[in-house]
């Protein structure tokens, strides 16, 4: 008899950590592997979050936090949200956590019951309908085609709310597309979440500052102000500013809701890191001036991994407005032979053709609901990301 729990039978562990494991693993035992599939830049930490930290530790600014989050860490966020958000909050309304996953669960966990529906939008990050199966909630996936951008459309949403919705969950720009909604996409979908007030919003703006092309961001309670009450805003650091592995998130919205969220965080991590939280006061009042530069680099990799992979046999590619993922369909490959005499049914199977081939380790999109699809995430090298296409480029081409 097994000692784990039966709910464990509902997720499956993270697939693009576990691509990323098995390139590493590949690596170590001598293969020639270029990995494509970690979504964290590749760029350092800014110098001067850095400095706040090693100034925190020598400060002795090492003993328990509150367990939302230090009132400075809290207060900095809020003006966060006004500065650039124009969203107006209380620190009560905040909530700091382990990253912004756990932000997510703290809000799924203190929310959902048996029975209640979370819509999301396919594909999607990978995390988000195993937190709700953990919940004992139900996912609603919304398939959403590369012929409208990878976008939930009105009417999809509209037809996919029921008595039971409880959630919809956005996420803009998008893991694992890039896609990102203007303004008034996200005014058609504001429209159809008015017509029911019982449905929350919870949108993922982890992307907010990795957008090109002149795109504007917006979220949605900055759109629809009929949507603050109900709407949790979600954010970090990890991404802005390279801090993935200082594990930061935040999060906003109506007081109560942060209060039980609070509750879960209280019995599972009580607060994150006070170096990580003292780190984080200094990217969020800091300069923003480094991130044109690096947009302007991960924008040069996007145009140049986009080219060569629409130069590929069998494979096209949409130009994504934000983030550093392409979302690339391999729908062309399906069907055919690998020289080995192996049929690529799927978009694993094309997945796995390529590592094992061209020792080149991405992440298959029926990992995020939509096939026969895969991501690229262009937050490496150029030099590895040209070697890399152009190795797709060559299994594309043996493949008959």
């Amino acid at each position: 008899m097994s000692i784990l729990a039966a709910r464990l039978g509902r997720i499956q562990p993270s697939q693009t950590m576990a691509v990323t494991a098995r390139a590493r693993q590949m690596k170590a035992e001598g293969r020639d592997v270029i990995g494509l599939g970690a979504g964290e830049p590749d760029f350092d930490t800014p110098d001067h979050v850095k400095a706040a930290a090693v100034k925190a530790i020598a400060d002795g600014y090492t003993k328990y936090t509150d367990v939302p989050g230090s009132m400075e860490l809290r207060e900095a966020v809020c003006a966060k949200f006004e500065r650039e958000n124009g969203l107006s909050y209380e620190p009560a309304q905040v909530q700091v956590a382990c990253g912004g996953k756990q932000n997510i669960y703290n809000a799924i966990m203190a929310t959902v019951e048996d029975g209640d529906e979370v819509v999301i939008p396919a594909p999607y990050w990978v995390t988000y309908p195993d937190i709700v199966l953990l919940a004992d909630g139900t996912p609603v996936f919304v398939p959403c085609s590369a012929e409208n951008n990878f976008r939930m459309q009105p009417d999809q949403l509209e037809a996919a709310i029921t008595p039971k919705t409880k959630w919809v969950m956005l996420n803009s720009p998008s893991n694992p597309t890039g896609a990102a909604y203007t303004r008034d996409e996200l005014r058609a979908l504001t429209d159809v979440l008015m017509r029911h007030p019982h449905v929350w919003v919870m949108t993922d703006d982890i992307y907010e500052h990795v957008i090109y092309d002149s795109f504007v961001f917006s979220t949605i309670a900055e759109i629809e102000p009929g949507l603050y009450e109900r709407t949790l805003t979600l954010n970090g650091v990890s991404k802005a500013f390279s801090m993935t592995g200082w594990r930061l998130g935040y999060a906003a919205g109506p007081a109560d809701l942060i209060a039980g969220m609070n509750k879960v965080q209280s019995q599972s991590t009580s607060h994150t890191s006070s170096i990580s939280q003292a780190a984080s006061i200094a990217a969020l009042n800091g300069p923003l001036d480094f991130l044109a530069g690096r947009n302007a680099i991960f924008k040069e990799r996007r145009d140049m991994v986009v080219t060569k992979l629409n130069q590929a046999e069998g494979i096209t590619c949409l130009v994504p407005e934000g983030a550093f993922y392409v979302f690339p369909s391999c729908a062309g490959a399906i069907g055919k032979t690998t020289p080995d005499g192996k049929r690529i049914e799927d978009d694993n199977d094309f997945c796995t053709y390529l590592l094992e081939s061209e020792g080149v380790a991405v992440v298959l999109g029926a990992a995020f609901g939509l096939s026969p699809f895969f991501r690229i995430s262009y937050a490496t090298s150029t030099e590895a990301l040209e070697e890399g296409c152009a190795r797709i480029q060559t299994a594309a081409a043996a493949l008959s």
